[in-house]
């Protein structure tokens, strides 16, 4: 029973964190987690032991699990090697997609489509839209039938920015990463893992353009 309220404590959290309901650097107390949730101490203690062990929260001494902060460093490593990695998983993805996989894709684009629209309108899209875009790259990089690569892509994403909020994209952003995503649709579709590979690749230069501070000045 205990184990099951810990999962459930665990998924809430980590979705609270992923939604931007717990900002980086804010304290959870195990006390207002457990009367937020109406469950013992207990399964909140081992939730919050857990995310701290998968990197979400980290344990400072005497003041409890608090939300990891993610700087510049953080992001640039981790567009580094999704760079590498994510790519690959989309041209292993279009050799071996199934129908409902990829009939399941197309349905998440068109949900993100739609909520992008909503953006200057309706304040949870963004919230909404991050969602979405998690299970279409999470679903993609399955697709690629290749668990060790995906259990590395988990391992480096867990705790991006990327997955908690769309706050830096405009309106022109998100419809380019929608156009992104359907272009990424059309190549395997079409049968060329070399074109989904290189929209991938575009789509995570995009992405990292916003989130990690230009450093080099152009020249000339």
């Amino acid at each position: 029973m205990v184990q099951t309220a810990t999962a459930r404590v665990h998924d809430v959290v980590k979705q609270r964190i992923l939604n931007g309901h717990y900002q980086a650097d804010e304290y959870l107390r195990e006390t207002s987690v457990a009367n937020e949730l109406n469950v013992s101490r207990t399964p909140v203690r081992e939730a919050l032991r857990e995310l701290v062990s998968e990197g979400w929260l980290e344990a400072i001494p005497h003041r409890g699990s608090r939300v990891v902060a993610w700087t510049a460093k953080d992001a640039r490593e981790v567009f580094e090697l999704r760079l590498v990695l994510e790519p690959l998983a989309v041209r292993l993805a279009s050799t071996q997609i199934s129908k409902p996989c990829f009939t399941y894709l197309e349905t998440l684009a068109t949900q993100m489509e739609s909520l992008t629209e909503e953006v200057n309108t309706n304040a949870e899209s963004r919230n909404g839209i991050a969602s979405l875009n998690h299970e279409f790259h999470r679903t993609l990089i399955l697709a690629s039938n290749n668990q060790r690569l995906a259990n590395l892509l988990e391992n480096v994403v867990r705790t991006s920015v990327i997955h908690r909020n769309f706050g830096n994209y405009d309106l022109a952003n998100l419809r380019r990463s929608m156009r992104h995503h359907r272009e990424i649709l059309e190549a395997i579709a079409a049968g060329s893992p070399e074109w989904a590979e290189n929209v991938m690749r575009a789509h995570l230069l995009a992405a990292q353009a916003l989130h990690v501070p230009h450093t080099n000045t152009p020249s000339g």
